[in-house]
């Protein structure tokens, strides 16, 4: 029998593995798990050069994944002054005045559509605050900008433009561009011309990222893009130089207007990989967001908007689901609206039983009760993510709340719902949306904040599914991944509390003792 490379004792395993639901011990060799019991079950498996770690009592789970995060493209997007911290327009305009210069752009991320105070998002209201520099900034969502006149110039916008995609460039009566660009399409425009890290600074950032996020007790992360299609070479690079701290799963970009070659494409990038990443999966969008009034709806929201796809001809997207499926690969799409959630389960649903646990929903913010059930019936999986819900509030005076009114906002993040009407329920944070901290993910899944904090929370049980055995259903990995049992990963979080039975409050807050990715000690014991 040949020894193992790290045999973990001194802990309450909570394997998630029915056939033997706890332990006391682990045993880890080549980056698998090849022994769990107790510390006498483990023994024969130790050697001259096994390292043998006492936990000390802590709770040694399956190692949590985040099912939809942005690691790689996240640094690109989190460039410049962080912005999540900005309550109003007086905050805002003192954070631009303080924001270093970059390329002599001012950039910044993160900012609230509430900090604007229920007024239009214009670059009237930051110019004085800029010094004549460019300026683009990012609002939390990801789908919307603030560009400056000087950037606006710079990318030659002077008006509204017609897009392959629901994009706009906002003008105001007179046709001016108002400097709000919402959707991918229009924020490009500007976005392209903004500075960008240098390829060394974006690994040591990337590394740096993973690291933190290992910290928090992440082994994994389900990558919601490709990037600009260097990504890849990135990933190889820092594996070349040393290793990536997180396991990450990768889901190309497909967008309205592709046609049977850019299918292809994207077909032919599935498992391409490296050490500790690969290609698995492809994205698509159905919808945007509510505050920018891009999420489709089945009725208009309180200003009009919400009534058109992301893909202004649906039925284009129900094509390219269909074709990916037919080769074999996964999809994950992007429906925040009732009316974008249901045409991608009416999607799903045509593509008969053999579709089953194949495709996923990303983000659902907002569902009605005769569609919850479907989630199981199709097997559609749905990804959420609880931490989204800080950007409301529990009276819906907040933007999101106020665009979709009352009864709307009442179906805010229905996790506990979609779980009990049987749905696989894969939890994750969105990052750099929201903050990466697996912990936060957990512990608001265990109380939902803002307008989802009248609805009913996660079990602590099921939160941990969330970011394991959920999760790992979520990318077709359930044989390898999400539970702790001979022949799977060595992907392990060991946290200093009992992640099913603690509160919120101590759950976020509560250093994690250990964390394994592939093997690898990522965080914690040397």
């Amino acid at each position: 029998m040949p020894a193992a490379d790290t045999v973990l004792t001194g802990a309450r395993v909570r394997t998630l593995d029915p056939a033997r639901p706890e332990a006391g011990a682990v045993a880890l060799a080549g980056g698998l798990v090849v022994a769990v019991g107790h510390g006498s079950d483990v023994r024969d498996w130790r050697g001259p050069g096994t390292r043998v770690i006492d936990l000390g009592g802590a709770t040694l789970t399956p190692g949590l994944t985040d099912a939809h995060s942005h690691p790689v493209w996240g640094i690109e997007m989190s460039t410049g002054a962080d912005l999540t911290a900005v309550r109003d327009l007086d905050q805002l305009r003192a954070a631009l005045r303080a924001a270093p210069r970059t390329g002599g752009w001012v950039l910044g991320w993160g900012l609230d559509h509430n900090a604007f105070g229920g007024r239009p998002v214009h670059r009237d209201l930051i110019e004085d605050s800029l010094g004549g520099a460019p300026a683009f900034l990012r609002l939390y969502d990801g789908h919307s900008a603030l560009a400056g006149g000087p950037a606006l110039a710079a990318a030659g916008i002077t008006g509204p433009r017609a897009f392959a995609q629901r994009s706009e460039i906002v003008c105001d009566a007179d046709g001016a561009p108002t400097g709000h660009l919402i959707e991918h399409a229009a924020m490009a425009l500007v976005g392209a011309l903004a500075p960008t890290p240098p390829p060394a600074e974006r690994r040591a950032r990337l590394v740096e990222l993973l690291s933190a996020m290992a910290a928090t007790g992440l082994t994994g992360a389900h990558v919601m893009d490709l990037g600009d299609g260097d990504v890849p070479a990135l990933l190889s690079t820092v594996e070349y130089e040393g290793h990536l701290p997180l396991r990450l799963r990768l889901a190309p970009w497909c967008m309205p207007g592709a046609d049977e070659d850019t299918l292809a494409e994207l077909i032919g990038l599935q498992g391409q990989r490296g050490r500790h990443w690969q290609v698995g999966g492809v994205k698509l969008f159905m919808d945007g967001s509510v505050e920018g009034g891009t999420a489709w709806l089945q009725h208009a929201d309180c200003h009009g908007q919400g009534t058109e796809a992301f893909w202004p001809d649906p039925e284009a997207y129900s094509r390219a689901v269909r074709l990916l499926d037919a080769a074999g690969v996964r999809t994950a799409t992007h429906a925040i609206g009732d009316a974008a959630v249901r045409h991608v389960l009416d999607t799903v649903a045509s593509l008969g039983p053999r579709a089953r646990m194949r495709h996923r929903i990303e983000h659902i913010e907002t569902v009605p009760d005769d569609q919850l059930a479907r989630f199981a019936e199709i097997g559609v999986i749905a990804s959420m993510q609880p931490p989204h819900t800080a950007y409301t509030r529990a009276d819906h005076t907040d933007e999101w709340s106020k665009r979709l009114g009352d009864e709307r906002a009442g179906r805010a993040w229905r996790c506990r719902d979609l779980r009990d009407a049987g749905a696989v329920l894969a939890l994750g944070s969105d990052w750099p949306i929201a903050h990466h901290d697996a912990r936060q993910v957990l512990a608001t899944a265990l109380r939902p904040r803002g307008a989802a904090s009248g609805g009913r929370a996660l079990t602590g049980l099921m939160a941990l599914e969330g970011m394991t055995s959920h999760a790992a259903l979520a990318a077709g990995e359930e044989a390898v991944a999400g539970r702790i049992a001979p022949g799977l990963r060595a992907d392990l979080t060991a946290f200093t509390v009992d992640p099913v039975t603690a509160g919120p409050d101590e759950l976020a807050q509560a250093p994690v003792r250990l964390t394994v990715s592939g093997g690898r000690i990522t965080h914690g014991e040397p």
